[in-house]
């Protein structure tokens, strides 16, 4: 039918007057019921070859994903890839026309016309965010709404994009239907073909017929798509969740063509037998014949197979696999009476004898075929997707996979690309994968709607549990009381119950999926209710998610709370009323330096039977690339476009960068969930025979492709390593290795070290699809018990002598040509230390109790760590001299004691009272012959302070000091509540290096247990600084940014380097906290409160002929 006519019609509503944009009853018209995506195939054969090709990912894929400027063109490739092999379907993506209104009122008119006149428009890629192409600007808000709460009303600006593109339908189409389909557009939309479709939810599909209102096959005339997209609409209020808001045609546009009769939708389902040993399979299948004039049912004219191929078994053979020999399964049309279907149309049956089942560890998975043939046997229409055998149940307090109580080793995932926004790539999706599985995750929560259809797909290939999350999320009504929420409103149920049917309907047949969530942070009411009705009726195969309304309403068959403290979630996994088990829907909040005392949780979660594990607050830092003035691009967050309102940096809680460079603590989250778990019998490292047990946690796979080693070393130098031999471990099981006949135990009985450390490696032997062979899965370090006592570390003077000389407030201490060290005796401090005549200290040494904070410092307001430091002016301490003394002890010893006031710095100069005094802190200097300085610091602080961020010592070396070596805890960043990945070993980093860039700076770059350090320049020439006598590792930190500048820049880039570097060594370090960023939370045993503490350190200077190792084992003493 020409299209002139059906303009006629059909009026959209928006030509009434109607602004459907703000009408929450209305969501949809002339929009397809929801379905699994379709392929559209014309063959068997065709379709398990685009299997066959669409399968083949691995993580050399994932080495080409781009972050930058790039990614533009490969997310257009991305969307040709997706349909590559599928000869009826067409990607519409690519360069569209497009005009950005400021209103809907000022949309260009009839700009949906064929003749409208376009050319002055610019383009826009399509899928695309407009914001992230200079049209309008981004948002970011974590709860607050970005307009006025007014549902379902929105502002009268409302930015709204027009669109418009031309196709054609291809020759081999003649005779078929069309279906038009959107993938995602955010918010609402309208698209024109003759015809008016509408839809709302802005992260799934919708999917129009315009089989009538297209030019017809061999036409010369273009078909015109224009598409009127709304930045705000009544949806909004469903769709507030914590990101940013961007708008536009964020997934791809589809060309479906079809027959006229044809397979609309069907849904895989197994049933296993109770020894797993088969498994009885059901397909339901849903027929679209609504256009057939005639009424006689489809099987009077067609029949409905399928057919399971296994995909494993087509990549263990070289060369061309033979795809149709992979049959192990047909299903058959079941005709018997009272087969309850989820949608009442046709069900098939088979059985699949000794099914290889699908789980996280070995994601075994089967190509399901679906066919309608007519009545001379031709194939008519055919569909396939991935599907997986497993089975997910319940048992009292668990949550059970093929029968195993599985570990959720998680972590909550948005959707977020820094240059293309809410736009997909599949090699970014898979980098995602790579890492997630690299780093010992199992587990994805879809926080908080769905996602690409194509990372499912892939988590079903890579082995990832996921909980698919519906679109909906009203977390700015809890804080507005005078505004009915949305689901306890009747007006709101369709448009919720939409969203949980949409999800369910495209995402039903993958494996990776165990369970449904209703949304995120929206309250809980009746509309969940009916929500997870529909949900428990369509598909009992799977468990029900809700956090909402506290976690454990009847809408949820998991105990899912939020950033829940462990001695909490231990005492809900013991309640003896409680059968459900208990999973973390969001724990462990990732904002910047963070994800302290993860470890506490997970020894909680192995102990307590109950508690199943959780997903981590989040994976990737949501930053945007913006340019900066000088041409260069940084990442930006909420403020940084001009939006307001904003909040700010909160959008940062990644455990990687927008780029997926890995934050230093996701080596803290690979060892808390490292599937390899050794340990030795509990009370039994101090005895002298004490077995290593070697624990094998998965459920499914045996040690068999794992390969063990061991290695020893005594104060920081290897003694030995090797392969560790151990028999097969199956899942679940333990190995015990005595000591005695362990390939270390003579090194260890033989040792004269102070300390020795073993290590215990876990590594794959060969290759996976995530990673290459070799690679560690798990490792962990012991120290074990010394046979001998040593005395405290003492020096050892050598038989020289040294100068001496007080020249008004400066005294000069040297050894001729080996070293020089000047001090001020009015200050009490080191104004230069030099080595062979080259200067190394140029200030110091200087007591510190202050730290930039860290973003956990500052959650809480007025109650945060940072407001209580600064109140107490702890971040503002001036230090004057109360006295300084010199004593000559001998030729080859001399004291200074000094005594420092640390008091709020008025800016009047340093005549200040002793009473105002917030910290007095005794210091006395030993400098001995042997150019060693040993710093004594007695520490007594005012009572009534806060806790302190750290207790140490402050001083500034020579820019060229810059080759740092340590023996501690390391190589990364690491702090006393987040060092349990961290090995204690000898590394060895320049100080720039050091430092680890977090969006939005504060303190970073320690590293913990240090009982050893050396500054040297590419000399060799510099200083060593040590724990003495008994004082405890130290925690260090060495940065070409001062504390005070970390404090200041808001942002990255915008820290000035300074003239010298940093280096703090201390006796106390407080923990980062990371339970939430939100409050205090900073577990007590990582606190330190304000109360007397004395320690000591070594400084010595160090030069090519010596080593920080030798000058530390001079001090030891048998």
């Amino acid at each position: 039918m020409a299209a002139a006519s059906m303009m006629g019609q059909l009026v959209s509503p928006l030509e009434t007057g109607h602004h459907v944009w703000e009408d929450q009853s209305f969501i949809k018209w002339n929009k397809r019921d929801a379905h699994v995506p379709l392929r559209c195939h014309e063959s068997i054969e065709g379709s398990l070859k685009y299997w066959y090709d669409r399968n083949k990912v691995n993580f050399m894929v994932s080495n080409s994903a781009p972050w930058n400027d790039d990614a533009v063109s490969e997310a257009l490739n991305c969307a040709a890839l997706w349909t590559k092999g599928l000869p009826f379907v067409e990607s519409l993506s690519g360069y569209w026309k497009f005009y950005l209104a400021s209103t809907p009122g000022n949309v260009p008119l009839n700009f949906y016309h064929t003749m409208f006149q376009d050319s002055e428009w610019k383009t826009l890629p399509v899928p695309s965010n407009w914001q992230m192409h200079g049209f309008d600007r981004p948002i970011y808000t974590n709860v607050v709404y970005p307009f006025p709460l007014d549902p379902p009303f929105v502002p009268v600006d409302n930015p709204t994009g027009c669109y418009r593109t031309d196709f054609v339908i291809p020759e081999e189409w003649k005779g078929r239907r069309d279906l038009l389909h959107f993938e995602a557009v955010d918010s609402a939309f309208c698209a024109w073909i003759n015809g008016v479709p509408v839809s709302q939810d802005s992260r799934l599909p919708a999917e129009f017929e315009i089989t009538d209102y297209c030019y017809p096959c061999g036409s010369d005339k273009k078909n015109v798509l224009a598409v009127q997209v709304f930045r705000w609409s009544d949806g909004s209020y469903l769709e507030d969740q914590d990101h940013w808001w961007l708008s536009g045609i964020h997934r791809d546009v589809l060309l479906l063509s079809k027959p006229q009769v044809f397979i609309a939708d069907y849904f895989f389902r197994s049933n296993l037998a109770e020894d797993f040993s088969y498994a009885d399979l059901q397909v339901e299948v849903k027929i679209d014949n609504s256009r057939e004039t005639s009424k006689n049912t489809v099987l009077d004219n067609f029949t409905i197979e399928a057919a399971l191929f296994d995909s494993g078994s087509w990549y263990s053979i070289g060369g061309s696999a033979d795809l149709l020999s992979s049959n192990v399964a047909n299903l058959k049309l079941d005709l018997s009476p009272g087969s309850i279907l989820g949608f009442r149309d046709y069900l098939l049956v088979g059985r699949l004898e000794m099914p290889r089942l699908w789980s996280a560890e070995q994601p075994n998975l089967y190509t399901l075929v679906v066919i309608l043939k007519d009545t001379s046997g031709n194939i008519v229409d055919c569909e396939s997707c991935l599907v997986g055998i497993r089975q997910v149940s319940k048992a009292p307090k668990q949550l059970l996979v093929n029968g195993h109580p599985i570990i959720i080793r998680g972590v909550n995932r948005h959707e977020h690309h820094p240059r293309l926004g809410k736009t997909n790539i599949e090699s970014c999706m898979i980098k995602d994968l790579v890492l997630m599985k690299q780093y010992n995750i199992n587990a994805v929560r879809n926080s908080h709607y769905p996602q690409h259809p194509r990372w499912y797909e892939l988590c079903d290939i890579f082995g990832m549990y996921m909980i698919d999350e519906a679109n909906i999320e009203a977390h700015g009504f809890d804080y507005s009381g005078h505004v009915k929420h949305p689901t306890l409103e009747p007006s709101w149920a369709t448009a919720m119950l939409d969203r949980v049917i949409g999800m369910v309907e495209r995402d039903k047949n993958h494996a990776c999926i165990i369970s449904w969530s209703l949304g995120n942070e929206s309250g809980y009411g009746p509309n969940h209710s009916a929500s997870a009705g529909w949900v428990r009726g369509k598909d009992p195969s799977r468990l029900l998610h809700y956090e909402g309304g506290g976690s454990r309403t009847p809408s949820t068959d998991i105990m899912c709370p939020m950033y829940m403290r462990v001695w909490d979630i231990v005492k809900f996994a013991k309640d003896p009323n409680e059968t459900r088990p208990l999973i973390l829907c969001e724990y462990s909040h990732a904002m910047g330096n963070s994800n302290g005392n993860i470890h506490e949780y997970w020894e909680a979660i192995d102990s307590t039977f109950g508690l199943q594990g959780g997903f981590i607050w989040d994976w990737v830092d949501q930053g945007l690339l913006k340019d900066s003035a000088d041409g260069t691009k940084h990442w930006a967050y909420g403020g940084d476009f001009g939006d307001v309102p904003n909040d700010l940096n909160f959008c940062l809680n990644g455990l990687v960068w927008p780029d997926r460079t890995p934050h230093p603590a996701m080596h803290e989250v690979k060892y808390v969930y490292q599937p390899i778990k050794v340990s030795f019998s509990e009370g039994t490292l101090k005895e002298l025979n004490f077995p290593l047990q070697v624990t094998n946690t998965h459920f499914y796979e045996t040690t068999r492709a794992l390969e063990f080693y061991w290695a020893a070393h005594g104060d920081g130098c290897e003694l030995g390593s090797g392969n560790l031999s151990l028999p097969l471990i199956e899942p679940q099981k333990t190995y015990h290795i005595e000591s005695q006949s362990a390939p270390w135990h003579t090194l260890w009985a033989s040792s004269s070290a102070e300390e020795f450390f073993l290590t215990i490696t876990a590594k794959l032997l060969h290759s996976a699809c995530w990673v290459e062979a070799g690679h560690v899965i798990s490792s962990t370090q012991f120290q074990l018990p010394t046979k001998r006592e040593f005395v405290p570390h003492v020096i050892k003077t050598k038989d020289a002598t040294f100068l001496r000389e007080i020249v008004e407030d400066t005294l000069k201490v040297c050894q001729q040509n080996a070293w020089e060290i000047i001090l001020n005796v009015k200050m009490g401090t080191v104004e230069s230390w030099k080595v062979e005549g080259v200067p190394l200290m140029t200030k110091g040494i200087f007591p510190c109790f202050w730290r930039a904070p860290t973003d956990n410092d500052k959650g809480g307001g007025a109650s945060s760590y940072s407001s209580k430091w600064q109140a107490a002016h702890i971040d503002n301490l001036h230090y004057i001299t109360k006295s300084c003394s010199v004593e000559n002890m001998s030729d080859d010893l001399l004291k200074v004691a000094v005594v420092f006031l640390g008091v709020p710095n008025s800016g009047e100069g340093s005549g200040v009272e002793d009473t105002s005094a917030l910290i007095e802190i005794d210091v006395i200097y030993t400098i001995f012959s042997s150019g060693d300085v040993v710093v004594e610091c007695n520490v007594r602080p005012n009572l009534n302070l806060p806790p302190l961020p750290r207790v140490g010592v402050e001083f500034h070396l020579e820019k060229s000091i810059d080759q740092i070596k340590w023996y501690g805890r390391g190589p990364f960043e690491c702090y006393p509540d987040r060092k349990a990945a961290a090995h204690v070993g000898v590394y060895e980093q320049k100080a720039g290096d050091l430092h680890v860039p977090y969006i939005v700076p504060g303190e970073c770059s320690g590293r913990a247990d240090v009982r050893w350090v050396t500054f040297q320049n590419k000399d060799g020439l510099g200083i060593y600084a040590s724990i003495y006598g008994s004082s405890p590792p130290m925690q260090m930190n060495a940065s070409y940014y001062t504390t005070a500048e970390l404090d200041r820049a808001t942002h990255n880039e915008d820290l000035i380097r300074g003239d010298d570097i940093e280096v703090h060594l201390d006796h106390k370090h407080m923990g980062l906290a990371g339970d939430d960023s939100w409050s205090p939370c900073v577990h007590d045993k990582y606190l330190i409160p304000a109360v007397p503490s004395s320690f000591s350190i070594r400084l010595s200077p160090i030069t090519p002929a010596t080593s920080g190792h030798d000058i530390y084992k001079s001090q030891l003493q048998l």
